[in-house]
């Protein structure tokens, strides 16, 4: 892009655009041929309506043009809250709030994860579809207000689907099969988890006992993750609501007659849930943070090393506390010859002594190895490796 234009779009100079667009009437077509960037979405940074409206009018295909990132003028617009800049490029085309970005998310999407409530009404007044539009991992705009901690972004999309009788958006799943009740109930949200069951208001509006695709219900979540103060008070909420367990579900939906006669394939059932506990779980790409899954190992193989090195200064069986040799005392004993601090198994049972201390070794040198390759470019550095190396070279 002609550094030029790219100073009066930063400066929003409209005066010297009209210059440019002077001295060289194509320069707006040349930024085709020779840039990857949008001049909207340059003028977008600053904010400057003025210039904004001046290029519209210039040329109104750059409104729908996407740049390397996936993001248009109106996903930038909408990212950033300028309310003014959207109603703009509404009135260019109406079509452009869902238009499709990166992961296919649109303006509204975007508008949801950043928590910008004025743009999420004024996306929503002038098109009502694009609550209907979902990202590549099957998102709606809810599930990513959500997700993402926007509680007055959550209600103004809770009180706008209310009013437009669009209850089905409630119980829209993700990829996952999760509602936003679901995700409510995951990240501990108790504002939003009154707001969601207030709106049960008609037959069907939400359903509190929709199962994901690992058989689990709101409340299963619930009961699965860690117990936080509360949890209690969010409990009665459900059960106030009717919500019940998957597995409560499942037998509710066997007839009476068979209750009985089909009991074995109870264990069945259990292992069906159990299953369905181990994939919710598991880590999965793009719903786990690579810093939460990092967290997470760190814990584990600092376990791992503390509980190796433990029994390493301390064998099974203890160390001998004194030296005893051959022929001392001048008796018969079936005390083999030692010395203080060697390990009693090793003097009692060498071969088990020896794969104790193989297996351990292992287990303490990986850990160590594990914590390096996590605190990677970490600070300090350098003064962690001295440590870990002493605490290896002390086992040894």
């Amino acid at each position: 892009m002609d550094a030029r234009l790219l100073e009066a779009a930063q400066c929003g100079d409209i005066n010297y655009l009209q210059q440019l667009l002077r001295e060289n009437p194509l320069i707006l077509d040349s930024i085709a041929l020779l840039s990857t960037e949008n001049l909207l979405n340059v003028a977008l940074v600053t904010g400057n309506v003025s210039f904004v409206k001046e290029v519209i009018r210039l040329k109104p295909h750059f409104a729908k043009e996407l740049n390397q990132d996936g993001f248009s003028p109106m996903h930038m617009a909408a990212a950033n809250g300028h309310v003014e800049i959207v109603k703009e490029l509404n009135e260019v085309n109406p079509n452009l709030c869902r238009l499709e970005g990166r992961e296919q998310r649109t303006p509204l999407h975007y508008a949801a994860i950043k928590g910008r409530v004025e743009v999420i009404s004024v996306l929503l007044g002038s098109c009502p579809e694009c609550i209907d539009s979902v990202t590549v991992e099957r998102e709606t705009a809810l599930h990513l207000a959500v997700k993402n901690n926007q509680f007055q972004a959550t209600k103004t999309l809770v009180e706008w689907i209310r009013e437009n009788n669009r209850d089905d958006v409630f119980n829209m799943i993700d990829e996952q099969g999760s509602t936003v009740l679901h995700l409510a109930i995951w990240k501990k949200q108790r504002q939003v988890i009154e707001l969601l069951l207030d709106n049960r208001t008609s037959p069907g509006s939400l359903e509190v006992n929709a199962m994901n695709h690992y058989g689990l219900t709101a409340l299963d979540v619930l009961l699965m993750s860690p117990s936080e103060a509360g949890d209690r008070e969010i409990v009665e909420m459900l059960l106030d609501a009717e919500a019940m367990r998957g597995r409560d579900i499942t037998l509710s939906n066997i007839p009476y007659n068979q209750t009985f006669t089909n009991s074995p394939t109870a264990p069945e059932t259990d292992r069906s849930q159990l299953g369905g506990m181990v994939e919710y779980f598991k880590f999965k790409r793009g719903r786990d943070s690579p810093s939460t899954a990092r967290s997470t190992l760190l814990v584990i193989v600092v376990l791992v090393a503390t509980a190796t090195f433990q029994v390493g200064v301390n064998p099974p069986g203890g160390v001998w506390q004194d030296t005893y040799t051959t022929g001392q005392n001048n008796n018969t004993s079936n005390i083999k010859p030692h010395n203080a601090g060697e390990s009693v198994l090793g003097t009692t049972n060498l071969i088990a002594f020896d794969l104790f201390v193989f297996f351990n070794t292992v287990g303490f040198s990986v850990s160590l190895f594990m914590i390096t390759i996590l605190t990677s470019r970490f600070p300090l550095q350098f003064e962690l490796q001295i440590c870990l190396v002493a605490m290896y070279l002390h086992l040894k």
